[in-house]
């Protein structure tokens, strides 16, 4: 039976009755399946896998008797397979950042609020969820083997909990009770009972008095928020770690990796024939054998009767075990709706065909998305703050070809679209606002007199033959046509006004491979 909130209430405001509550919920949460898949999960992540770490080899001998094989290689070969798709799919979603274009002013989440968003995604999808505590200016990130939640049974909305820590077995364990009306705190030495720490305050202070009033007792102004402060994010709806369901094709690939290492380590698979020994029974065969394993070294007694022992080998099944470790690194990537980055920087692929690749990726983001969303919305209710939060995707693409169908919708969009657009591409997406301030200051220093500037810029800009010469001269080739296509429209766009300097050597350095003084050269018309 699960610890909920109105358990919690039923001890009312009695602490002994509270503590043995506290200690009765922390012991129920660390013996659920929840908490253990989560510290099994945490390992996987971290590059153990503790199924093969328990892994054992076992020979039989003559009559049948199990032994522990102490003569052949039992490497252990973890893969971090699963650490390797959490950072994937996090990164993916939360690599550049949480963004609100509607002018939410992100600063007020704290000054590492991206951080602790990507550290609750990271935790989520390890844990099955994790949980944000709004703390005042800033979030503050728990996870789900040092949290024990609080729910209603009427609702199941998170409405209290309990996090927990020791240091070490030498430390004293430490609570602290989350409620909607503050949070209390309570220590446990060792060999002793548990203990108030602090009582119960609010999560607010604000202290009245002056400089002049400091040797005066100072008088406290407790608050609360107008919800519980802490926001659970579920990595699904079910809260279960991406490692369920995948654990034992897991362990299968790191089973085959350790195999084919412990083979390559001991050669090929060696067996005795042994001629003219009838005389030896199954004794004898094991000391024989021990005696090998041990020394190397074979010695026939009756050799005078043509006697002799003849080692032989098996070859190992290294193209069966690579073909097998290549299946089931596919499923992986299968089961887990990760993108195989290796299928695609093979070649040079087209915008298109790289798209395609990300399609079992965005399917699984979607999802997850909007649980991070539905987190950060509990945050800014919480800080008072109003904002919907938006995310690039970090996505491998073709930069060149991305650039110019941009750069070939320009006589169709705004000014503003093409500019962040184009930082988008470029990965500077954050930059946007800046840059558009900037532009518009430059425009309004259109109008101030100075229109010959604009002629003389235009007469500047170089024409497109004369842009392409210079630009393989400084790559030292002939230009492929997704290359000549880009220069030629960025020619046009600075010409037209439509598209600044920094813009166009932003996307020539993306586009041709050329240094930005090179690209300035190029733009310029310069020796």
């Amino acid at each position: 039976m699960n610890i909920t909130y109105q358990d919690l209430l039923s001890c009312g405001q009695d602490e002994r009755r509270r503590m043995d509550f506290i200690r009765s919920a922390v012991n129920q949460h660390r013996s659920s399946d929840i908490y253990e898949i989560a510290v099994a999960a945490q390992k996987y992540y971290d590059g153990e896998n503790p199924t093969i770490n328990k892994y054992e080899k076992i020979l039989y001998d003559m009559q049948g008797r199990a032994h522990r094989d102490m003569y052949t290689a039992n490497h252990k070969i973890a893969s971090r397979f699963f650490g390797f798709v959490v950072d994937q799919a996090n990164s993916y979603l939360l690599g550049n950042g949480v963004t609100f274009p509607d002018g939410t002013d992100k600063g007020k989440l704290g000054s590492d609020f991206d951080r602790q968003v990507s550290r609750a995604a990271e935790y989520a999808m390890i844990g099955g969820v994790s949980f944000g505590f709004w703390n005042l200016d800033h979030v503050e990130i728990f996870e789900v083997t040092e949290f024990a939640p609080l729910y209603d049974e009427e609702n199941g909305a998170l409405r209290a909990g309990v996090r927990f820590w020791q240091l070490s077995a030498d430390k004293p364990l430490r609570y602290t009770l989350y409620e909607s009306d503050g949070y209390t705190e309570y220590m446990q030495d060792k060999g002793r009972d548990m203990e108030v720490l602090h009582p119960k305050r609010p999560y607010v202070l604000r202290v009245t008095g002056s400089k002049a009033d400091a040797d005066k007792d100072k008088i406290y102004h407790g608050e609360n928020y107008p919800s519980f402060p802490i926001v659970p994010l579920k990595n699904n709806r079910h809260c279960k770690s991406e490692l369920v369901g995948r654990r034992s094709t897991i362990d299968a690939l790191d089973l085959c990796c350790s195999n084919m290492v412990n083979n390559v380590d001991e050669g090929n698979i060696i067996y005795w024939v042994l001629t003219n020994c009838g005389g030896m029974d199954y004794v004898d065969a094991e000391k024989f054998l021990d005696a090998v394993r041990k020394s190397h070294v074979a010695f026939m007694d009756d050799a005078a009767d043509g006697a002799h022992a003849e080692p032989r080998t098996i070859e190992a099944p290294y193209a069966g075990t690579q073909t097998a470790i290549d299946m089931l690194k596919k499923k992986l990537y299968q089961d887990f709706q990760s993108f195989d980055a290796s299928a695609v920087t093979a070649g040079n692929q087209t915008a298109t065909a790289i798209k395609a690749s990300y399609v079992p990726l965005d399917l699984k983001t979607d999802k997850f998305e909007r649980q991070v969303t539905e987190f950060i919305s509990g945050i800014l209710a919480l800080a008072g703050i109003d904002g919907e939060p938006t995310y690039t995707r970090n996505q491998i693409i073709n930069k060149s070809e991305e650039i110019q169908s941009v750069l070939m919708a320009t006589p169709y969009v705004t000014q503003e679209y093409l500019t962040r657009k184009l930082l988008t591409i470029l990965g500077d997406a954050d930059m946007a606002e800046d840059i558009l301030k900037q532009m518009a200051a430059d425009d309004l220093g259109k109008f101030d007199g100075n229109a010959n500037d604009i002629a003389d810029t235009a007469t500047d800009t170089p024409t497109t033959d004369e842009a392409i010469d210079a630009a393989e001269e400084a790559v030292g080739k002939t230009l492929n046509g997704s290359q000549t296509s880009s220069l030629i429209t960025v020619i046009k766009g600075l010409k037209s006004g439509d598209i600044t300097e920094g813009q166009a050597v932003r996307i020539l350095t993306t586009s041709i491979g050329v240094t930005r003084e090179e690209a300035l050269a190029i733009i310029r018309g310069e020796e």
